[in-house]
């Protein structure tokens, strides 16, 4: 098979019988370029199939009009929605991106960065896995005077623009409403990982069993990855107490829907014998039966912040050296998993209703 050569400017520019800078300053639509000169430039350059060099356009006028976004996985609802919030934003300013995962694998992200930074980005947007606990990738990349942002999963590590839920009101609105509906054992699905998101959604729940007066139980706390399995796994561990918890508060609602699996294997009600809570909202979560509540986190609000903030720190210098925290307030959504009697009429009260009216079979 014959490789083809890569298509250049100074292609362009033989067919053309003009210099290379002509058909560059046409390229990039210099107003010192006639218009007529400017439609066949491109025209030719349509017809032999020419694409850019952007790395060395980079190096030449010091941006590449692209940004390398990170995270742990592109398949979970939440991150795919964050993009989608950034995409929207930097399309309107005709900037592009790079999506690359990290799988919570602490040297594949060293490498995403290496590899983005030889990329020549203009910046970097990421939400650290949960296995990275050394920093140094990230700081080698401000050092060069690429500028950082994080999103969702943080640290106070590196002084970065961050955007965030706040993960500790998320958690303790759920707790307090599963109090509220009478849940006075109540169990919690964490990660033993040292991550932000998880380690403020436990303090949410402890604090909101203190403030209630509900005494905390050790062994009501399990730590997983909070997958699928996990979430079977711990609440088949639950089941195994000699007495067994009213209600489950899960920091994933992927470990709040294999509980609910296991729950209903074995026959138990829910919400009437184990209420369920999870955090997220993936789309799954209305779709389950009983449907999950669970702690909206903005996904699409946060990506388009996120990309705001991104793209005013890199608009001037002096911007670049400015770091700020955006803490977004999430959203209970009460659906049925949790619904053990009559709520109180407050306008979550109302939207509770409004969900189980909407879940109600038609006559």
């Amino acid at each position: 098979m014959t490789i083809k050569p890569k298509v250049t400017i100074h292609d362009i520019a033989e067919k053309l019988n003009v210099t290379a800078s002509t058909v560059s300053r046409a390229l990039n639509d210099n107003p010192r370029i006639s218009d007529a000169t400017k439609k066949a430039v491109l025209k030719i350059a349509k017809q032999l199939n020419y694409q850019p060099n952007n790395i060395a356009a980079a190096l030449r006028n010091g941006k590449s009009h692209i940004i390398g976004i990170i995270v742990p996985t592109a398949d979970r609802a939440f991150f795919s929605s964050v993009v989608r919030g950034i995409e929207e934003i930097a399309n309107k300013i005709n900037y592009k991106v790079i999506i690359c995962q990290s799988y919570d694998n602490y040297e594949k992200e060293v490498q995403t960065v290496d590899a983005l930074l030889n990329a020549r980005v203009d910046g970097i947007i990421a939400s650290i896995g949960k296995n990275t606990e050394n920093f140094d990738h990230f700081k080698k990349a401000m050092e060069k005077g690429v500028p950082l942002v994080l999103f969702d999963r943080t640290t106070d590590a590196l002084e970065v623009s961050q955007i965030v839920i706040d993960d500790y009101l998320g958690a303790y609105k759920a707790v307090e409403h599963l109090i509220q509906q009478g849940c006075t054992r109540i169990a919690h699905f964490t990660s033993p990982k040292k991550v932000s998101v998880f380690k403020e959604r436990l303090r949410g729940y402890l604090d909101a069993l203190s403030d209630y007066g509900i005494p905390y139980a050790d062994e009501l706390v399990i730590k997983s990855n909070l997958q699928l399995e996990d979430g079977r796994d711990s609440m088949e561990q639950l089941l195994k107490l000699d007495k067994l918890p009213d209600a489950v508060f899960s920091a994933s609602d992927y470990g709040a829907m294999g509980a609910m699996q296991v729950l209903k294997e074995n026959n138990f009600r829910i919400p009437q014998d184990v209420a369920l809570a999870g955090f997220s909202n993936d789309p799954f979560t209305s779709f389950t039966d009983p449907p999950l509540t669970t702690v909206d986190q903005l996904s699409i609000t946060m990506g388009k912040i996120t990309a705001e903030i991104f793209f005013e720190q890199i608009s001037t210098q002096e911007k670049r050296n400015m770091s700020q925290k955006i803490i977004l307030k999430p959203e209970l959504i009460i659906r049925k998993s949790t619904m053990r009697k009559p709520m109180p009429d407050t306008p979550a009260a109302r939207q509770a209703e409004h969900v189980k009216l909407a879940n109600q079979e038609p006559a």
